[in-house]
């Protein structure tokens, strides 16, 4: 079967008997799900939602969308889905970079990995072949060194590598899959579930002379043109004069604080008076480097740093805002030189720097109730850099944390020391400054996620069109169109940082031409809807409901700070508009509404 604008072919790897199937994508799959994370959600739904997530039953999928790889400007993503140990839930979580490309240059739109492997293994990719080689002498090296050995046997031409580090050979609930040394699937634990099927790396090599071309040449030309101005004048993506180009996404640092709406001190307070220390501005000023991008993408927003003296010596990319963040104002941590140390530590491990920074800050506020025996000081640095070390190797107390804060916080008896939903850790928000973001932590399906609904960009931002932070009314409303575009996006799979210029108009125009298929903005928020939906439905059927679209306690009852002073998140009103919205009754999709989108 011909499915323009796709590679048609999608390795099936069972790792068990060692088999490898090659099948074409369902053409009514294709439709209603695109790629990416929407058709990683019907594959992993498709296995079976009760899976245990660290059983050979599980289902890993790593899948393109149909811009990864071309000229689409930012088309460069690539998805994991799977079912989160760490949560329970299906998870989705993105990678950037030159992998997703290459995965697709190399002949494939993806790979979808079932059974466990009777010793280490990793993957070799390369025209249109996938071959599974022993690992074993790769094992309990990191990321760092599995990357250098990977290029010292194949070459550093063409070449990808996708890896695990000890985190998540040890299947430490919070572990990713790092690309390229610097870029995470992060969220999730999905590295646990590639160390629970001893899947150590998937190395790729693919050149872009193998570049699909778009079905509608001039049409998809002219779309791309449309698209890249609106990219090229945007005040947050413009190459080297918007915020975002200029300072990485640790330009929110400053602007989260001056609100008020940055956690700090495992969110006791929702300001931190050190937060300029650990900006996106300073980082340029005393320690930037280098400016690497991704694959057809002149916004270049990450950010290579290095410190090059002293205990905290060390070279990495990037440091993103979520990172200097979770490391910093989360932990009352205002040494950015330090933080620098402990991302290369996370990325050389393969840990998620969201997850480790508020299961430390959980640690430090339970050491401080006297709830735990340690001694886990505010803003020790050398403190932090040990639990780090613990965590990958589940070692004294970081056999603890490696289960996450939720879990962690539940097992010593103080479940509202975590600042998670659904187990899995905040980002870099805090939602009682910034209301809209508060229920879409609430009700993301794969935890607590900005990414998956950022309406940071409306109510900080301004993006569309500006809302007023600490209003609550239409924030319900809000947040299902933020998550439907989101889902959409992530299936072409296009840069979440495209949406800070282009809407579904643009996306619905780009696509359609590339793959030769009639589509519109409706189209688009329909698609994202039906893959939110059908995420919600696997979840349903693990038994979570509106029981568990809440946040943490301290956010419903504990005011903010300074400018966010006395403010509580306000949602249980944000929570019934957004069911409404959705047509959900108590977090559950009615059987009408999975009729009506096709899902049955």
């Amino acid at each position: 079967m011909k499915l323009d604008g796709y590679l048609n072919k999608v390795a099936w790897i069972n790792l068990t008997d060692g088999t490898i199937e090659y099948k074409e994508i369902d053409e009514e799959d294709a439709r209603k799900y695109i790629g990416g994370r929407g058709l990683g959600v019907k594959y992993v739904f498709d296995n079976g939602p009760l899976v245990d997530p660290l059983s050979p039953d599980n289902l890993l999928t790593i899948l393109t969308g149909p811009t990864t790889g071309t000229q689409v400007t930012m088309g460069n993503r690539v998805a994991v889905v799977t079912k989160s140990p760490l949560t329970g839930t299906i998870t989705n979580s993105h990678m950037g970079g030159w992998t997703g490309a290459r995965i697709r240059w190399a002949g494939f739109d993806g790979f979808a990995i079932k059974g466990k492997a009777d010793k280490p293994v990793y993957l070799f990719v390369e025209d249109g072949k996938v071959e599974i080689h022993d690992a074993s002498d790769l094992w309990g090296k990191d990321v760092y060194e599995t990357v250098r050995a990977m290029v010292d046997r194949y070459g550093e031409q063409d070449l990808s590598v996708m890896a695990i580090g000890q985190a998540g050979e040890n299947l430490v609930k919070i572990a990713s899959i790092i690309n390229e040394k610097n870029r995470a699937a992060g969220r999730g634990g999905v590295g646990a579930v590639a160390g629970s099927k001893n899947l150590k790396a998937i190395v790729i090599r693919g050149s872009q002379k193998n570049m699909l071309k778009p079905v509608q040449e001039e049409e998809h030309k002219e779309a791309r043109k449309k698209a890249l101005k609106l990219i090229m004048d945007s005040p947050i993506t413009s190459p080297g004069k918007g915020g975002l180009s200029v300072y990485g996404t640790n330009v929110l640092m400053n602007t989260l604080n001056a609100v008020s709406s940055l956690p700090a001190y495992n969110g006791k307070y929702s300001h931190f008076d050190q937060a300029d220390n650990i900006s996106g501005e300073s980082y340029r000023k005393e320690l930037l480097v280098s400016e690497p991008t991704c694959h057809a993408c002149p916004v270049a927003c990450k950010k290579e740093v290095e410190v090059k003296n002293g205990k905290y010596k060390t070279k990495v990319e990037s440091m993103e805002y979520e990172t200097a963040w979770s490391l910093g104002a989360m932990c009352g941590n205002d040494n950015k030189e330090a933080s620098a140390y402990m991302l290369d530590q996370c990325n050389r491990y393969g840990i998620d720097t969201i997850d480790a920074g508020v299961a430390i800050a959980f640690a430090m506020e339970a050491s401080e109730k006297g709830l735990i025996e340690e001694e886990i000081k505010w803003g020790d640095a050398d403190k932090m850099i040990e639990l780090i070390d613990k965590i990958a190797r589940r070692e004294g107390i970081g056999d603890l944390l490696a289960e996450g804060a939720g879990k962690a916080a539940k097992k010593i008896g103080a479940p509202d020391l975590a600042m998670t939903v659904k187990d899995q850790g905040i980002p870099a928000y805090d939602p009682r400054g910034v209301q809209g973001i508060g229920v879409t932590y609430a009700t993301s399906n794969r935890g607590a996620c900005h990414v998956n609904g950022y309406t940071i960009a409306s109510e900080i931002l301004g993006i569309p069109q500006p809302t007023d932070r600490l209003e609550s009314k239409g924030k319900g409303t809000l947040s299902r169109i933020f998550q439907d575009l989101a889902a959409f996006g992530d299936s072409m799979d296009i840069c979440k940082f495209s949406s800070f210029a282009e809407g579904a108009e643009e996306y619905a125009a780009q696509l359609a031409t590339l793959i030769g298929r009639n589509m519109t903005a409706e189209d688009v928020m329909k698609t994202g809807e039906r893959i939110v939906n059908l995420e919600r439905y696997y979840n349903n059927l693990n038994g979570f409901d509106g029981k568990d679209d809440t946040l943490p306690k301290r956010f419903l009852t504990e005011g903010g700070s300074k400018h966010s002073e006395g403010v509580v998140s306000n949602l249980s009103e944000m929570l019934e508009e957004y069911y409404q919205s959705r047509g959900w009754v108590n977090g559950v999709v009615p059987e009408e509404k999975l009729r009506e989108l096709e899902i049955i």
